[in-house]
Parts: structure tokens; C-alpha cells; sequence
């Protein structure tokens, strides 16, 4: 098997079956091998049109959105994707080739070459790896699937030298990552070998337990020296770069490596590994060479692997009697399910039948509620249903006062174009889906008007996000209505994804606000107060470019509403344009 080939038998095997790119000189064999195994290929115009769309998929499928590039200008065009993925939490898989590992890492005059273009993904996305050998391609791929399940869903960036992919290689394709295969993994093994790093060092305990339920041994690097008892049976220290240590991880069916790098200065020797490995480590990256990769901090993941193990494994040490959820976890559900107020039902039955325990209960209970009493000093239930009538009340006269407040506001914000947004909202069906660009129609407007969900990127802002977001989001789900809402300048980012919007025959209503230029830059040039300079820009004819690209164009319907729903009954696109009044 080639190193493309894994690379598509890995994404196929993690259900990734839509991947979003541009074919280079450099991402051949991946192509030949993804369509080989059937994987829907979709080309956007630009690789940042396919970051955003990638994006979009992801967040209406829920699950990742994989991006295949070329070397060097092929993946940073897809860097400001990444960045706003990063910055929304979206699960985003980058595959780009790279140098070839025999590259010196210098100029050459290599096509495409770059200095180091996994470090420049490094600085958008959650972590990113370069892989060197054909064995490591479906590891990392599993990571970073695992990262996506189990940790804060963000972008990953996966980098392989062009010279593996046509390259074979022995591999085996990992399992799905996580807890459960770790814990079948071990419960199958005849002989297992764990070993604790530094990132273990809170987790001792828990090592100690595993290793009872497997009946393992123990291993230290230096930096995990003290981590376990010295005297115990089960420890053999920190004695990871002996020979014999080498020798006997060798032979056990399944190693355990816990928050450990398996580093050179922890290992003194090239030391190879044939069996099944488990790594758990915090740090995405260090998991790439497992076959069972596991992102979690070892003190997390170490008590519920030894409890998964426990329910199978007979072992001398048994699992406690009491709830064998890790303690962790049982104390959030003790948090979740431990009362913070009155018993409510209770409340309003003591309320029915008149009694003073309806609105109080007897000091040190920690109630919320007053004990309210007549003039005898005793509770009167008459005077305790009044005052809870009348804080009812209140809090009834409170909500309506935000209520008006919040509608005021968002009037305000979008005066300029609430006879368009509202003829918006009346074309669109309920489970609509909005993608929404970073333009003063859609920020100021849109989002306070139209009451249904939206794709936007917020945070790192970027422009030319909703065209190709929607293309996306149309991949993932071919029948959801969707519309797209961008100014005139943040369209021009992104335009030329009408083609790949007519390709894919989607029937998308592409509603375009124009101001003549970049409105929110002037406005804030104004306030500064300076003169606004290069701000204004010459509009095209969108309608004209529209046509140009095969979609529909209509300039300034007479009856924005109806034109929508011919939109979304067309069987193309549908630029429709609409001037600002900003």
C-alpha cells in the first residue's frame, strides 16, 4: 500500500467521504487513490473557497471537513480558513503534501517549495504535523480524527512529503481512537507493557490500578521517575533505555505509552515498535505514531481506561463495589442532580393547601424562598400565595421591559435595511439556513432580524465566507434551504465559487447588498474622524457576472420576497442584488 492509498483507506475508514481541493502537481497520487476508493471530490475555484466550504459541510453535517491542497501556495491559501475555523471551533482536516524528505530544507528552487509551511499552518490551526514515514500517515490521520472527538473541535493540519505518497510502505490502519478500543485492545493482550512519562505524573494511582487489571509492568522515563512507589512490585523504575527494558516492550502484544514524546533522550537507541500502541497524551501531535491514539491529560483518561478494563478483565485487584464511574465523573453528576432550590412541585402544592411551607422552610434549609407570617407569628399560607403572586408579577413586568429593550436595539441596528430583511424573512422557510458574510447587511442587519441559524464567522472576521460556506453546507445536506447574504466587497473575495455553485447545480439565492466599497471601514474612518481613503470601490455588474459564471442574475426585484423563492425552485444559483442604504 502507497502512502496515498492510506491516506484513503484512513479517511474512508473514519467516515470522511467528501473531501473539498484542488488537484497540483504534488497531490496526484492522492487524488488518483481517494477516487479509486470513491470519495466524492469537490472542487472549489480557490483553495480558501474550499477551506470554507469545507467549513460549512462541517457544520452541518457535524462532522469534519477535510481539505486537500497542493504544496507551499496551494495550503496557505487555505490558511485564512483555517483561522476562522480555529477561531469558531470547527473540526477542520487539512492534507497537504510537502517537501520531500530528502528536501535540505533550504532554498533549491523546488516547485512550490517553503521554508516550512507546517510550522505557518501551526500558527492557525490547533496543531499541525509533518509525518515521515509511510507507516505514520494513518496514525496521524487518527489522531487527529481522535482530537476531533474528544477534544475542543478546531482545525488540524496533517503534512506529508510528496515522495511518500507514491512510496510503499508497511502499515496497519488504526483503530477508531479512543477509550473503548484501548480498553478491547488490552482485555484481548497476552502480555502488555505500560509506560509513564511526565504528563502521567498525577496519575499514578490510576497506572497502578491498570496495571493490576492487566497484570503489566511498569516502566519510567526520567521525567516519570517517582511517579509510581519505588518498591513496587509492579515498577521497574526508570529504566526505559536499557537493552532489557527494550527487549521486553518488544515482546508484549500491547504497550501502553502515557504522557510520554518515546524520545531519543528517553530512549538512547532507535527503538522501533511492532505491536499494538496505546499513547495518551495530552498534546495531539505526540499521538501520531499510535496505533490507539488517545488526546486526553493522563489523569482523566487513565481511571475510566482501567474502569472499561475492569468490567471485562478478572484480575486480582478488582474494580471497587461502589459506582465505578471515575470520581470525577460521579461528581458531576452528583453537582448536576444535588438540589440548588425549593422543590417546586412541592412548593405549589404546599401553596394549594395553605400551608406556610409553600414559601418557606425552616432556617439553615438554604430555601430561596421567605417565611412569611401573620400576626401571631405563625406562617399564614393567604399572605404567602399574595407575595409569591407579586414577585410573579414583577419578574413578569422585568422580562417584558428586556423584551422591549432588546427589540428597540435591534431595530435600531437595522433600520437601514429592514424593508429587505423582512422581505427576506418572508421568502425564507422555517429550517432555512442563513450564511452570512462579515458585511454591515448581515452583522447589523441581518443577525438582528432574521431569527434563524446562521453561518458566520466571527471572531477572526474574515470576508468571502458565505458564498463557499453555503456551497458547503448545500454538500452536507442537498435538500436544506439555503441563503447567502454578503455586501459587494465581501463578495468580490470569493465571487469566482459561483462556478463551482452552478457546477454542483445548487438552487442558491445569493443576496447582495451594495455600498460601493468596504462601508464599516469608512464609517470607522469617519468616527476617528480621518478622511476615508481606499475605501470606495467600483462595483461590477453582478448581475452581468452572475451570467458570465452560468447562474441567474436579477438587479433590484421589484418584489425581493418572490424573486427568493424562484431562487430556491431554480436549478442554479441566483444573484440577486439589492442596494445598501448604509
Amino acid at each position: 500500500m502507497t502512502g496515498a492509498t492510506a491516506v484513503a483507506a484512513t479517511l474512508a475508514a473514519f467516515g470522511a467521504d467528501t473531501v473539498f481541493g484542488i488537484p497540483g502537481t504534488h497531490n496526484l497520487a492522492l487524488y488518483d487513490a481517494l477516487a479509486r476508493q470513491g470519495t466524492r471530490l469537490v472542487t472549489p475555484r480557490h483553495e480558501q473557497g474550499a477551506g470554507y466550504a469545507a467549513d460549512g459541510y462541517a457544520r452541518i453535517s457535524g462532522r469534519p471537513g477535510v481539505v486537500l491542497t497542493t504544496t507551499g501556495p496551494g495550503i496557505l491559501n487555505a490558511a485564512a480558513a483555517a483561522g476562522q475555523a480555529y477561531s469558531d471551533s470547527i473540526p477542520l482536516l487539512l492534507i497537504s503534501p510537502g517537501v520531500p524528505t530528502t528536501h535540505p530544507r533550504r532554498s533549491t528552487g523546488y516547485l512550490h517549495e517553503t521554508k516550512n509551511q507546517s510550522a505557518a499552518m501551526d500558527a492557525v490551526c490547533a496543531w499541525s504535523h509533518r509525518v515521515t514515514t509511510v507507516a505514520e500517515i494513518p496514525s496521524a490521520l487518527a489522531a487527529a480524527f481522535t482530537f476531533f472527538a474528544e477534544g475542543r473541535a478546531r482545525p488540524v493540519h496533517i503534512e506529508i512529503p510528496a515522495d511518500l505518497l507514491d512510496a510503499e510502505g508497511d502499515h496497519t490502519l488504526p483503530a477508531r481512537g479512543g477509550l473503548p478500543e484501548a480498553a478491547q485492545a488490552l482485555t484481548g493482550a497476552g502480555r502488555v507493557g505500560i509506560v509513564l512519562g511526565g504528563g502521567a505524573r498525577e496519575a499514578g494511582e490510576a497506572a497502578l490500578r491498570l496495571a493490576d487489571l492487566v497484570d503489566a509492568l511498569v516502566v519510567t522515563t526520567i521525567n516519570g521517575t517517582g511517579i509510581l512507589p519505588p518498591t513496587h512490585r509492579r515498577n521497574l523504575g526508570p529504566a526505559l533505555f536499557l537493552g532489557a527494558t527494550q527487549a521486553w516492550l518488544k515482546s508484549c502484544d500491547v504497550v501502553v505509552a502515557v504522557g510520554t514524546e518515546l524520545a531519543p533522550s528517553d530512549l538512547w537507541t532507535d527503538f522501533t515498535y511492532e505491536g499494538t500502541l496505546i499513547r495518551i497524551d495530552v498534546d495531539p501531535a505526540q499521538t501520531t505514531t499510535a496505533t490507539i491514539p488517545i488526546t486526553a491529560r493522563a489523569e482523566s483518561a487513565l481511571p475510566v481506561l482501567a474502569t472499561l478494563v475492569a468490567k471485562t478483565v478478572q484480575a486480582d485487584h478488582a474494580p471497587r463495589t461502589d459506582p465505578d464511574l471515575p470520581a470525577m465523573t460521579q461528581d458531576a453528576i452528583d453537582r448536576h442532580t444535588r438540589r440548588t432550590g425549593p422543590d417546586l412541585p412541592a412548593v405549589t402544592r404546599d401553596v394549594a393547601d395553605g400551608r406556610g411551607a409553600a414559601v418557606g422552610h425552616a432556617p439553615g434549609t438554604g430555601s430561596v424562598w421567605p417565611v412569611i407570617t401573620d400576626h401571631r407569628g405563625e406562617v399564614s399560607g393567604r399572605a404567602a400565595l399574595a407575595e409569591v403572586t407579586r414577585r410573579i408579577a414583577e419578574e413578569h413586568a422585568a422580562l417584558a421591559e428586556v423584551t422591549r429593550r432588546i427589540a428597540e436595539e435591534r431595530a435600531a441596528l437595522a433600520a437601514p435595511w429592514r424593508a429587505e430583511l423582512d422581505a427576506i424573512a418572508q421568502a425564507l422557510p422555517a429550517d432555512a439556513v442563513v450564511a452570512a458574510d462579515n458585511s454591515m447587511f448581515c452583522y447589523y442587519g441581518a443577525l438582528a432580524i432574521l431569527r434563524r441559524r446562521f453561518l458566520f464567522p466571527t471572531g477572526f472576521g474574515t470576508l468571502g465566507y458565505a458564498l463557499p460556506a453555503a456551497i458547503g453546507a448545500k454538500v452536507a445536506d442537498p435538500d436544506l434551504p439555503v441563503l447567502v447574504l454578503a455586501g459587494d466587497g465581501a463578495l468580490q473575495f470569493s465571487v469566482q465559487e459561483l462556478a463551482t455553485a452552478v457546477e454542483l447545480g445548487l438552487n442558491l439565492p445569493v443576496v447582495v447588498a451594495v455600498n460601493g466599497g468596504y462601508g464599516e471601514i469608512r464609517a470607522e474612518m469617519t468616527a476617528r474622524p480621518m478622511t476615508p481613503v481606499a475605501v470606495d470601490l467600483h462595483a461590477p455588474d453582478f448581475v452581468q457576472v452572475a451570467r458570465a459564471f452560468g447562474a441567474r442574475g436579477v438587479d433590484h426585484p421589484a418584489d425581493l420576497t418572490v424573486e427568493i423563492g424562484r431562487a430556491f425552485a431554480a436549478d442554479r444559483p441566483t444573484v440577486i442584488v439589492v442596494q445598501e442604504h448604509s
